[in-house]
């Protein structure tokens, strides 16, 4: 692997579980109705390539689910990521 590869992994690994656990604290917050975390923040952590785990806590820890912002959007994020991951392999971007 090269070390740009070793970084990005590095940062998506790093950036899903900020993801993760940024939405969990707005969980908490929620239920002890404590200031929140912005949606835009959490969208923003999806779009910046945390939706994996962002979408996992949606639904491990039943948050934001009701929400068509969320439960549309991070899935749309999610798969245009994946949709722009399999362009960069198969035109050699990753190579």
């Amino acid at each position: 692997m090269k070390v740009w590869q070793i970084m990005l992994l590095v940062y998506l690994c790093g950036i899903n579980l900020v993801a993760f656990g940024v939405s969990a604290w707005d969980k908490h917050c929620a239920k002890k109705q404590r200031r929140r975390v912005p949606e835009r923040t959490l969208l923003l952590l999806s779009a910046v390539g945390g939706s994996p785990l962002f979408l996992a806590s949606m639904y491990l820890l039943h948050h934001k689910t009701r929400k068509p912002k969320f439960f549309i959007g991070v899935p749309v994020i999610l798969v245009l990521q994946i949709a722009l991951v399999v362009v960069a392999v198969t035109q050699g971007w990753l190579a």
